[in-house]
């Protein structure tokens, strides 16, 4: 039989055009192969979402974030208990029905039942929540901001002047950064959360007018449009800021002067109940004229005769109702601020506990 002889390993292989053969190399042949169903992908590309569990867990217990939530559970609940108070303190206070508690109370239950104790709740808890807790918050935060500022002003001893043979030494000291604060808190939530007090006043006022939400949110923009949902905010600024600067004030010196006296370093939680209470009735006691105008200025278009201005309200109040007019409502008023101020400092020094010491929730 005839020997096959070895074959050679071929390198290059032939094509044929034609009349013509080409020599193609073996690596451009390989590169014409299809790939096989084993051969990896050209390209792979592959998407991976961050993972944002850590940064937003790490938000959610900074100290600002725990003091604004703290300000609206403290809030909530505490409206969600006192509503009965701050619907007799508002009917008083603009002039409708009754001039006492009692009178005041007998009368929504035969009008509208014991329901309409809580007329408007529903609009005062979404004002109330948003509101305390950019009060809180913003408290906190100018309060701690002020401090800060004043130490640093110590140790470079502020700018000095020299007039002639007078020197002139500028310092912080003389500030208080918690009356600061306090009035910063008040004056921003206020500018943030108005119109809300204002749905909630007409809300609890009129029911029969406004029976809902939806319908009162509708009347106001259709009778004076967005800014009739700002009826009243200068009067209300005006009033917001010798309250809120002296309730904070009073509540920090208080608590303060207590611990100091019985050499301990944070009040307890009935404590802070008295001692909230005591800071509500002094702040409300000094500010509630100014109260009365801007209760008067908010609603009177209810009643076809609205005063210009703060002092035009007060003028009439006067007129109509001598000096004492001033003051009518002071005594709701007070049975409703002492408790809600009370237990507001005494959920919210709870919640900060929970939220910012133990860290249960966070």
């Amino acid at each position: 039989m005839p020997q096959k002889s070895p074959s050679l390993p071929q390198k290059n292989r032939y094509r044929v055009f034609g009349n013509m053969a080409l020599v193609v190399p073996k690596e451009l042949d390989e590169l014409e192969k299809p790939f096989s169903l084993h051969s990896p992908k050209p390209f792979e590309i592959r998407f991976q979402v961050p993972d944002l569990r850590v940064p937003i867990r790490g938000f959610l217990r900074t100290r600002e974030v725990g003091e604004f939530l703290s300000g609206a559970l403290a809030g909530a609940m505490t409206k969600a208990v006192l509503a009965p108070l701050e619907t007799i303190r508002t009917r008083m206070v603009v002039g409708v029905g009754s001039k006492n508690i009692t009178g005041s109370f007998i009368e929504i239950i035969e009008q509208q039942g014991w329901q309409g104790l809580w007329a408007g709740n529903g609009i005062n808890m979404l004002r109330i929540i948003p509101t305390q807790a950019i009060e809180l918050g913003t408290f906190e935060c100018v309060k701690r901001t002020m401090t800060s500022a004043q130490e640093k002003w110590k140790q470079i001893e502020g700018p000095k002047f020299q007039i002639g043979h007078v020197n002139v030494n500028f310092s912080l000291s003389w500030v208080s950064p918690v009356a600061v604060a306090g009035a910063a808190a008040g004056i921003v939530s206020t500018l943030a959360c108005h119109p809300l007090e204002v749905l909630k006043d007409r809300l609890t006022v009129s029911p029969d007018i406004y029976p809902s939400l939806s319908i009162a949110i509708s009347k106001i923009y259709k009778d004076g449009g967005v800014g009739a949902f700002y009826a009243g905010l200068s009067p209300t600024l005006v009033g917001m800021l010798p309250y809120s600067t002296c309730y904070y004030f009073m509540y920090e010196k208080l608590k303060k002067s207590y611990c100091q006296s019985k050499k301990k370093k944070s009040l307890n939680r009935p404590e802070m109940l008295v001692v909230g209470a005591l800071a509500g009735f002094t702040a409300s006691t000094i500010s509630f004229p100014l109260e009365v105008a801007r209760k008067r200025l908010m609603v009177g278009a209810l009643q076809g005769k609205c005063p210009p201005n703060m002092v035009a309200a007060l003028a009439e109040v006067i007129r109509d109702e001598g000096l004492m007019g001033l003051y009518r409502g002071w005594g709701a008023s007070c049975l409703k601020v002492m408790p809600a101020s009370g237990i507001t400092w005494m959920f919210y020094e709870a919640w900060k506990d929970i939220l910012l010491v133990e860290k249960r929730i966070l």
